[in-house]
């Protein structure tokens, strides 16, 4: 598919779920099929040995939000995520991956935008409050809008990627969605970044 194809699709899946479009629409996001496998097929990995193995693969940690969608009457939204990636240089490109069983990606996508927070070394309480479903995230948590998107921007994150949705690709149980980076920076005093191994937080440390 080139680029034309992908951005058509990209504007396609963003309407089915309900984003904006030049109309002031918004429409309902369409159930999922929520099953990465058919019920006549067999997972060929068992699930618990695949998570254990992967694992092993340390990862940085983010905070994904974005600000209420027009209408939007719950807030912004944002999700703990260590599934990021920068993707593209030229042009600038980074994605996310995130469960469709998700509740926060449907806000996600109908805003349109969002911004990458990567969490510090002392962040770990405030990534496990966004792994939280159902609560009020940013209940005590201080933020300002990022420049271009208006998302939040976690005030104590080391580095933040503000961002425009550029495509949405299905992935299995997962999808990945490719944004395309408007703005981004660093915090004063960056200090070591939130890492994620073996099912708990780790910190970076030098010999």
């Amino acid at each position: 598919m080139g680029h034309a194809g992908m951005a058509a699709a990209a504007v396609r899946y963003l309407r089915s779920a309900g984003a904006p479009d030049t109309t002031g629409r918004v429409e309902p996001l369409p159930r999922p099929d929520l099953r990465a496998v058919g019920d006549d097929e067999r997972a060929p990995i068992d699930p618990a040995e695949f998570r254990r193995v992967l694992g092993n693969f340390a990862t940085g940690v983010t905070v994904v939000t974005a600000p209420a969608a027009e209408g939007e009457p719950a807030g912004p939204a944002g999700f703990a995520c260590q599934s990021f990636s920068a993707l593209s240089l030229d042009p600038p490109l980074i994605a996310f991956m995130v469960a469709r069983t998700s509740t926060t990606w449907p806000r996600i996508a109908r805003a349109g935008v969002f911004c990458v927070n990567v969490l510090g070394a002392h962040q770990g309480d405030l990534c496990r409050g966004f792994a939280v479903s159902g609560a009020d995230k940013f209940a005590g948590v201080a933020h300002d809008p990022a420049p271009v998107s208006g998302s939040p921007r976690l005030v104590g994150a080391p580095a933040w990627i503000d961002c425009t949705i550029h495509a949405v690709h299905t992935g299995g149980d997962h999808l990945i969605v490719v944004g395309r980076v408007d703005a981004l920076g660093t915090a004063d005093g960056e200090g070591a970044p939130l890492l994620f191994h073996r099912g708990r937080f780790g910190r970076l440390t030098t010999d």
